[in-house]
């Protein structure tokens, strides 16, 4: 009986070890992510002290445009946008501090008032006065707060089911609760894993293509990208968003999937009530990122409320 329950114990304990194994995901030489995911060494920005990996194309001499991704996510998660709309316009497209190809945070500061600076000192460096916002999620609360807190810089707003108000986790004023289990993802992530987060974020999963999965799971490989990643989440102090909402000048588009599974469309009424000139598209079948899942469909809505249109 002792040897037989011996064996089983050895059996688990074996099964774990391989388990751990199978999941031990050590960071990814930067040079071998640049190698696929760096355009040109051009594309590195210092701004406020932080080298970023920013992208600048379309048209030089046109109405400029920022578009901030999500939490996890990289500035690729706009290449269908980016193509369509630098036919028009100038498209900027940043990995924010931390996330993406751009380097850590010296001071290991994440919070939404230190990204604002770093938004500030960008705009600065690339000789861009002013521009249009586009912010998918945490993306979305760093655009709209960006609005408010610096008007005279901001012409048109876009905010693609945005982060802001509380939730399940997330009170006014706190710091969250950052679970365990999260932070080990420093050192274990299973790809098959990441596929099930990732999921919810479509309407429909099977537009999830494993092109995205893979670049999802590479980047955040890079040197420090998913203690950064943690540490933006345990700074993510969220302030009473309606007296900074009101404070909003832009002309804001919300757009949002009806089948967002991580902020609900619900949210909408909420901004609708706070911020003058919004108003709301919304995609039935479309998810949290409508940009990824259905450029095409979700891309139109936003165009005609760009600066020029």
């Amino acid at each position: 009986m002792k040897l037989a329950l011996l064996t089983v114990g050895l059996l688990l304990a074996a099964a774990a070890v391989g388990a751990a194994v199978w999941a031990w995901a050590p960071d990814r030489a930067r040079v071998e992510l640049e190698r696929k995911y760096l355009r040109a060494s051009s594309d590195y920005v210092e701004a406020a002290g932080i080298r970023l990996h920013v992208r600048d194309s379309g048209i030089r001499s046109a109405a400029p445009i920022i578009l901030l991704h999500g939490f996890g996510s990289s500035l690729q998660t706009w290449d269908a946008w980016a193509q369509t709309l630098g036919t028009e316009f100038r498209t900027i497209r940043l990995d924010l501090p931390g996330s993406g190809l751009s380097a850590a945070d010296p001071a290991g500061d994440y919070s939404d008032a230190r990204t604002l600076v770093v938004l500030n000192a960008l705009m600065d460096r690339l000789g861009v006065r002013r521009a249009s916002f586009v912010g998918n999620s945490i993306g979305g609360r760093i655009a709209w707060r960006f609005a408010a807190e610096n008007p005279e810089r901001v012409d048109k707003l876009v905010l693609i089911s945005p982060d802001g108000f509380a939730s399940p986790g997330f009170e006014y004023g706190k710091r969250p609760e950052v679970p365990a289990t999260l932070k080990l993802m420093k050192y274990f992530l299973p790809k098959p894993m990441l596929r099930m987060n990732l999921a919810p974020a479509y309407g429909n999963t099977a537009r999830l293509r494993d092109a995205d999965v893979t670049r999802y799971y590479e980047l955040l490989l890079a040197p420090g990208a998913r203690a950064a990643m943690i540490a933006r989440l345990e700074q993510s102090v969220l302030p009473q968003p309606e007296p900074l909402l009101r404070r909003i000048q832009a002309p804001t588009l919300l757009v949002w999937g009806e089948k967002d599974a991580m902020i609900p469309i619900a949210n909408a009424a909420d901004y609708l009530r706070t911020i003058s000139h919004a108003r709301l598209v919304s995609f039935p079948t479309l998810g949290h990122v409508p940009h990824e899942e259905a450029p095409a469909e979700s891309l139109p809505p936003v165009i005609l409320s760009a600066p020029n249109g």
